[in-house]
């Protein structure tokens, strides 16, 4: 079981939508992600933690 840790930046919000950009690695790649499957407070600018096919708030 892969139990690695990615850490996200919201990047912008587009409708059901938003565009994350990984801040772990150096990556300007974004990843377009469902909000339905993201906390409902992001906003832009919030940051993430997917763990464990999770999204989360980062503290």
């Amino acid at each position: 079981m892969n139990l690695e840790t990615w850490h996200y930046e919201v990047a912008g919000i587009d409708g059901d939508y938003a565009n994350l950009r990984r801040t772990d690695i150096e990556s300007e790649e974004l990843k377009l992600v469902a909000r339905a499957l993201l906390p409902a407070e992001i906003e832009e600018g919030s940051r993430l933690k997917y763990e464990m096919m999770q999204y989360s708030l980062e503290d």
